[in-house]
């Protein structure tokens, strides 16, 4: 029986550890929590990567990761009013 509390696509997801935290960030609506959803998921994920830190075996995480990050940067240049990070 499934989890009715559960979206279907966590079942999908490649590396739910720090993915499930990216996710409820990217969907969202409340400015009020979405700071702290960004900051947790950047949290976890920075986690993730201090621990595959010393494997080579981690390419498709690795760069799951970075395209993760780069949608929370948007998330924080565009909702949270964060600054551009990138010189123009």
């Amino acid at each position: 029986m499934k989890d009715a509390s559960k979206p279907e696509i966590e079942s999908e997801l490649r590396y739910p550890e720090w993915q499930r935290p990216l996710q409820e960030a990217l969907m969202e609506s409340d400015k009020a929590k979405l700071k702290a959803r960004v900051e947790s998921a950047e949290a976890i994920i920075f986690g993730r990567l201090q621990a595959i830190s010393h494997d080579s075996n981690h390419h498709a995480e690795r760069d799951a990761v970075e395209h993760a990050l780069s949608l929370l940067r948007t998330i924080k240049r565009d909702s949270l009013q964060f600054p551009d990070w990138k010189v123009k």
